[in-house]
C-alpha cells in the first residue's frame, strides 16, 4: 500500500511572531513573511520552540516493479489528487511485474518527453568518454545543432527523414560541395543511430537518408609532389629564413618526415623525442593512438639518412619535448605555401635562357595548383607518400599498411591509377586467347607453337567461357569444328597424354549426344568409378548423393555398401579388375 505524506522541516520561530493556541490545544506561530509580504501560520513542535513547516506537495512512497521502495513527488498540494496518482503508480508497478507493460517502450516514452538538447548533451558526453578529440566533438555537435535548428526539431518525435533530406537539398541548391553535405549528414545520422542503440528510439529514423558521394563532386583535389619538386623544395627550405617560429632546417625535416612516414599535420605535432626510435637497424617513429585518426598506435619507418638528421636535431631536447615547434594549424598551410613559392622562384631563376624561362613560367612545376586544379598543401606531403609508393610498384596491401587506410578499397580509389599495370601485356595476349592464329602456321609446322598436337585450345566437350555457347555445343549431335582436324577426322590425343585405361576410348573417338566423347562410365561419372578414384572415393560420393533420403539413413553401413556394390554391378559389366577393386573396398570396410 502506498504512503502519502508531506515532508516537514523545522526552523526557529521568526522574530515578532505571535503565538496562538486553537480550540483543540495545538499551538501555532503567526507572522508576516518578509519576502512575500503574506501572513503565515505554522504549527509549533512539541517543545514549542520551533516552527514546523510542511512541504507544499505530497510525497508518495510505494514498491516498484523490482521490489524496491521508492519515493515520488506528486507535485500537488491536494491529498485526493496525490491518492489517485499513488493508485496509478501501484497499478503500473503490478503490470510491469507481470510483463504486461514493456519496460523498453516505457523508457522510450520517457525519453520522448525530454527535449533534444538534453539528448544531444548526453551524446556529446558519450563521445568525450570514448576518447574523441575536442575538435571532432565540437565539429560534430555543431553540425547536429545546425541541422536541428534549420529543421525546427525540438523533441525526438520531430526527427523525420523528409526534413533532413530537405535540408540536404537546400545545401545543394546553395552550391555547397558534396563533402560539406556529407559531413553534416554523417554527424546527424550518427546521433540518431546512437539514440536507437540506447533505446531512446525504437528505430533509426534517418536510416533511409543517403549521403552524397564526395568523389563525384570533389572541390579540393590534392596533388603529389614530383621527385624534382621535392629536390628544389628541400634545398630552398633548408636555406630559407625563419617562418612562424621554425628555422628553415627544422621545416625541411618536418616536410621530410611527413613524406617518408605519411603522418598528418596533427600527428607530426604530437611527436616527442621519446617517440623517435632512431638507434635501431631500421629506424621508425611511434605515434600514439590518442593523436592518430583511427585511434590506433602507428609505427612508421623512415630511412637511416633522415634518422641521422633527426638525431642531430633532437640531441639537446628532453624526452617529452616536441620534436617540431609547429605553429597553429592554419599557419602550417601558409608556411608550406610560402616555402613552395620560394622554391619556384629559385627554380625560375636558375636559367638564363629566355625561351626556357618562358617555358618554365607557363608550367605548373612547384605551383600551389597544377593545370588540373589539384592543390598543394601540407597534407599533399602525405598524398605524396602513397603516390611515390604506388609509382615504385609497392604492393597495394603494403601501401594500405603504410598509409593506415581502413580498407584496400580506399587505397585503390586514391592511388589505383598510379600502380604499374599490366594492361598492355593483357591486351597483347588477346590474340592467343581469342584464337588469332595468323602467325601460328610456321610455328605449328615446326612444332614450336606451344600446344600438344591435336589438342583443342578449348575443353573437349566444347564448354567455353560462355554458358550459352557451352549449352549449344553440349546439346548438339554435330561435332564441334574445334574437335576436328583439317581432314574432318576427330582430334586424337597423343598416347603419352592419356592414361593406359583411356587410350582405347580415345582411339575410338566420336561424339555422343550431349557432347560426351566416351561411353566409358569410369570417365563419365566419378560417383561410380572406384577404379579411378580409389576404393572408398566412389562409395563416399554415393553416400553424399543419397544423404537426403531417409531410407538410406536408416540402413547400416554394411547394407549401404551392398547397395552401392549392386548399383556398380548393374551399370558396368564387372571385369576382373573392377570387381577386384570393389572387393578390396569391401575387405577394407
Amino acid at each position: 500500500m502506498a504512503s502519502i505524506f508531506r515532508r516537514t522541516r523545522s526552523r526557529p520561530i521568526p522574530d515578532g511572531a505571535e503565538l496562538v493556541t486553537n480550540r483543540s490545544g495545538q499551538r501555532f506561530a503567526k507572522w508576516t513573511d518578509k519576502k512575500t509580504g503574506r501572513a503565515r501560520k505554522e504549527p509549533l513542535n512539541d517543545a514549542g520552540d520551533r516552527v514546523v513547516i510542511e512541504a507544499g506537495s505530497y510525497l508518495i512512497a510505494y514498491v516498484d516493479a523490482s521490489g524496491k521502495r521508492v519515493e515520488v513527488n506528486s507535485e500537488t498540494p491536494e491529498r485526493a489528487t496525490a491518492e489517485q496518482i499513488a493508485a496509478k503508480l501501484e497499478s503500473e508497478a503490478a503490470l510491469r511485474r507481470r510483463g504486461i507493460i514493456d519496460a523498453d517502450q516505457e523508457a522510450m516514452a520517457d525519453a520522448g518527453r525530454r527535449p533534444l538538447a538534453q539528448h544531444l548533451a548526453d551524446f556529446q558526453a558519450g563521445m568525450m568518454a570514448a576518447g574523441r578529440t575536442d575538435d571532432h566533438v565540437s565539429r560534430t555537435v555543431g553540425f547536429i545543432r545546425e541541422i536541428l535548428d534549420a529543421a525546427g526539431y525540438v523533441n525526438l518525435a520531430d526527427i523525420k527523414a523528409d526534413g533532413i533530406n530537405r535540408f540536404a537539398s537546400d545545401l545543394t541548391t546553395e552550391g555547397k560541395a558534396a563533402r560539406t553535405i556529407q559531413a553534416r549528414l554523417t554527424a546527424v545520422k550518427s546521433f540518431t543511430k546512437w539514440l536507437a542503440m540506447h533505446n531512446k528510439l525504437n528505430r533509426d529514423p534517418l536510416a533511409s537518408v543517403k549521403k552524397p558521394n564526395p568523389a563525384a563532386d570533389r572541390r579540393h583535389e590534392r596533388r603529389m609532389l614530383l621527385h624534382e619538386e621535392w629536390d628544389w623544395l628541400r634545398a630552398t627550405t633548408e636555406q630559407g629564413p625563419e617562418r612562424y617560429g621554425m628555422t628553415g632546417h627544422e621545416r625541411m625535416l618536418l616536410y621530410a618526415v611527413a613524406i617518408q612516414s605519411g603522418l598528418r599535420s596533427g600527428e607530426c605535432r604530437s611527436l616527442t623525442r621519446g617517440r623517435l626510435m632512431l638507434d635501431d637497424g631500421q629506424p621508425y617513429i611511434v605515434c600514439k593512438a590518442r593523436s592518430t585518426k583511427n585511434k590506433k598506435d602507428a609505427r612508421q619507418y623512415i630511412q637511416p639518412g633522415l634518422a641521422a638528421e633527426l638525431a642531430q636535431h633532437i640531441g639537446t631536447k628532453a624526452p617529452a619535448a616536441p620534436v617540431f615547434s609547429m605553429p597553429e594549424e592554419t599557419n602550417v598551410a601558409r608556411m608550406f605555401r610560402k616555402d613552395l613559392a620560394d622554391a619556384r622562384r629559385a627554380w625560375l631563376g636558375s636559367t638564363q635562357d629566355p625561351a626556357e624561362r618562358l617555358r618554365r613560367e607557363q608550367s605548373d612545376f612547384l605551383q600551389p595548383a597544377n593545370h588540373d586544379g589539384e592543390k598543394a598543401d601540407f597534407h599533399s606531403l602525405r598524398h605524396t607518400t602513397g603516390a611515390w609508393l604506388a609509382l615504385a610498384g609497392v604492393h597495394p596491401k603494403v601501401v594500405q599498411t603504410v598509409m593506415r587506410h581502413s580498407s584496400i578499397t580506399l587505397t585503390m580509389d586514391t592511388y589505383g591509377h598510379l600502380f604499374p599495370g599490366q594492361d598492355a601485356q593483357a591486351v597483347a595476349s588477346l590474340p592467343d586467347i581469342m584464337g588469332d592464329d595468323s602467325d601460328q602456321d610456321a610455328k605449328r609446322a615446326t612444332g614450336t607453337d606451344g600446344r600438344l598436337h591435336g589438342v583443342s585450345k578449348w575443353p573437349a566437350n566444347g564448354q567455353h567461357s560462355s554458358r550459352d555457347t557451352a549449352q549449344n555445343v553440349a546439346g548438339s549431335c554435330e561435332p564441334d569444328k574445334d574437335s576436328q582436324n583439317g581432314d574432318g577426322q576427330p582430334n586424337v590425343l597423343p598416347y603419352n597424354a592419356l592414361s593406359s585405361k583411356g587410350r582405347n576410348v580415345a582411339e575410338r573417338g566420336g561424339n555422343r549426344p550431349g557432347g560426351i566423347r566416351t561411353p566409358d562410365q569410369g570417365i563419365m561419372s566419378p560417383l561410380l568409378s572406384p577404379l579411378s578414384y580409389g576404393p572408398f572415393h566412389g562409395f563416399s560420393w554415393f553416400l553424399l548423393l543419397h544423404r537426403t533420403e531417409l531410407s538410406y539413413r536408416m540402413k547400416s553401413v554394411e547394407e549401404l555398401f551392398k547397395h552401392y556394390f549392386s548399383e556398380v554391378q548393374n551399370r558396368w559389366p564387372d571385369p576382373p579388375s573392377r570387381g577386384g577393386t570393389a572387393r578390396a573396398a569391401s575387405t577394407e570396410l
